[in-house]
């Protein structure tokens, strides 16, 4: 869990194995640190910032782009699972002894805002067999300048499942705001969604995570902040185009 502070602040670190000393440590830029308890930032390790680098290069070509942001992709999914009720569950293993473990409880389902979020589906298949996706497309209306909702098809029981949230880029958070509100009035409890993403701004999950105690929040990084433009800074451009085009 980020540690709190009254607010967000971006810093560098030396990011390393624990049995180097800090001067054999390189120095990188890691996550800004938010003050709410239903934000987590994935562990920022060597292999997190080192994946992160790879695909924030302007120079990285698509498949190296695609490759790297699938192996975050697939650790945000594991992280996300990992805040999902269990209950017990014990099993006999082929030697005649119990082994007492868990299970998860309940269903659950993926829900993908199109297109980017579209790129996160396969991750979340490789963790959840069968699982059963969503898709939500949200635009910005050209005159008002706000998300606008124009197509949605969900699960008919999406509000009997946890629901995993995708979308690789959270800056305004205009978007994915409005995409719980469509889970909400199909029934979803606020608590029972969890949202999933490579990159986010503090202003996004400031706005979030105030309107949304209940809900949470994984991400891999917390950059700088939004530009002029609400581009997240530094990020990495529009992921769906790296993804999916260039």
């Amino acid at each position: 869990m980020a540690s709190k502070k009254n607010d967000a602040q971006s810093h560098t670190q030396c990011v390393g194995p624990d049995y180097q000393s800090e001067k054999q440590k390189p120095t990188a830029t890691v996550s800004t640190e938010v003050p709410y308890d239903n934000v987590h930032i994935l562990p920022q390790t060597p292999q997190l910032i080192s994946l992160l680098t790879m695909i924030r290069d302007k120079n990285t070509q698509r498949a190296d782009f695609i490759f790297y942001s699938n192996r975050i992709i697939r650790l945000l999914v594991e992280e996300g699972l990992n805040h999902l009720p269990v209950v017990e569950h014990s099993v006999s293993t082929p030697v005649g002894r119990t082994y007492a473990g868990v299970m998860f409880q309940g269903k659950i389902c993926g829900v993908s805002i199109m297109r980017a979020g579209e790129a996160m589906e396969q991750g979340l298949r490789d963790c959840c067999r069968s699982v059963r996706i969503g898709k939500i497309l949200i635009q910005r209306d050209e005159e008002t300048s706000k998300p606008k909702l124009f197509y949605d098809k969900l699960p008919e029981d999406i509000a009997e499942r946890w629901v995993l949230l995708l979308d690789p880029m959270f800056a305004t958070g205009g978007s994915a705001t409005m995409a719980v509100d469509v889970l909400k009035s199909r029934g979803v409890p606020e608590d029972r969604i969890l949202f999933l993403n490579l990159i986010a701004s503090p202003e996004g999950i400031h706005n979030f995570a105030k309107r949304f105690p209940r809900l949470r929040v994984v991400t891999a990084f917390i950059d700088e902040g939004l530009d002029e433009k609400n581009y997240i800074v530094p990020g990495l451009g529009d992921f769906g185009d790296r993804f999916y085009t260039l």
